[in-house]
């Protein structure tokens, strides 16, 4: 039988982080296909409507968390994949710094969306 092999160190920071935000994330999609697939389907979303619920604070503040919190989920979930695959050294080093500077890019670009689509400013 093979051997189980995960780069997460159970009960570490990472292996914890990654199963919350799983949890957050599945809550957060659910919210958003009940609302905008069911409650207002694909052909009546507008960007007056986005406009309207992003003007929301509440709503803005559950967005931007959804994004980041997939940021850190994906982020995290390929470098950890990565690893698995038997990454090392200057090789590990420099993927972990792209990905951390492109899961902030990330989260920066949609930031700026996000704010661009609400009355707030």
């Amino acid at each position: 039988m093979a051997e189980h092999y995960s780069s997460f160190e159970r009960k570490g920071s990472r292996w914890l982080l990654q199963r919350i935000t799983a949890v957050f994330l599945i809550g957060v999609l659910a919210f958003h296909f009940m609302l905008l697939h069911f409650v207002n389907h694909a052909a009546e979303v507008t960007l007056a409507g986005t406009t309207t619920r992003m003007s929301s604070i509440g709503y803005f503040t559950t967005m931007w968390l959804f994004l980041v919190t997939a940021t850190f989920h994906g982020v995290n979930g390929v470098y950890n994949a990565l690893i698995n695959q038997g990454l090392t050294g200057t090789r590990k080093r420099a993927v972990k710094w792209v990905l951390v500077v492109a899961g902030v890019l990330l989260i920066a670009q949609g930031t700026r969306v996000a704010v661009a689509m609400t009355n707030l400013i």
